[in-house]
């Protein structure tokens, strides 16, 4: 039992300091878009991206699916950026059908390429065992953006209050600038442009 917690225990750390930092801007980038209330609907997205970075985390770990650490090192940020523009092009369109059901695939999609990135790590802790490790390192994986994810959106519910004073007590119309978008336009341009950043000191060639 004290193994697993300490699997567990590694899995919650790698998501929380900065050796996970990459993965944890994705998250806030998902979670962009979204109101404090509005967390049911990042639930789904967010288990869709627990379910496809679970599966190539299981597949990379084993040594079933072999993939260039430098290749998924840029494909990371590329991702975050990715999602950042696809907010700044939807972020009016939440609450639409299509875009419900687009966006967990989507997210499911980027999450195979983190769990890509998570078997890397893993790998490189430990070979003669597998299964316990797996395990544990995905739960703390879990624990740590649940822990991520509700930080942000307090700290979301924060920054909307304030543009909501802000927009009052300028006594003048803004069309179409709900708290909201102006978050989700402001967090989803800062991310992108570190994750950009990013992507451009990784390129594999």
């Amino acid at each position: 039992m004290s193994e697993m917690l300490a699997f567990v225990e590694l899995g919650f750390r790698h998501i929380t300091d900065l050796a996970g930092l990459d993965h944890v801007l994705f998250l806030v980038a998902l979670a962009a878009i979204y109101r404090p209330l509005e967390w049911r609907r990042l639930i789904w997205v967010v288990t869709s991206f627990t379910v496809g970075h679970s599966v190539t985390l299981a597949l990379a770990a084993t040594g079933a699916l072999q993939m260039p650490t430098n290749v998924i090192e840029f494909l990371i940020p590329v991702t975050i950026v990715a999602t950042c523009i696809e907010n700044l092009v939807t972020s009016g369109r939440v609450g639409n059908r299509s875009f419900a059901r687009y966006r967990p695939v989507l997210a499911g999609i980027f999450g195979l390429v983190h769990g890509a990135g998570f078997a890397n790590y893993l790998r490189s802790l430990f070979m003669d065992q597998i299964a316990l490790p797996l395990f544990g390192f995905n739960v703390g994986i879990e624990l740590g953006q649940m822990v991520v994810l509700v930080l942000a959106l307090a700290a979301f519910a924060l920054v909307d209050g304030a543009i909501a004073a802000a927009i009052r007590a300028r006594r003048a119309p803004m069309p179409g600038a709900s708290p909201l978008r102006l978050r989700a336009i402001a967090v989803s341009s800062l991310v992108g442009i570190v994750a950009t950043r990013w992507a451009l000191e990784r390129l594999p060639w």
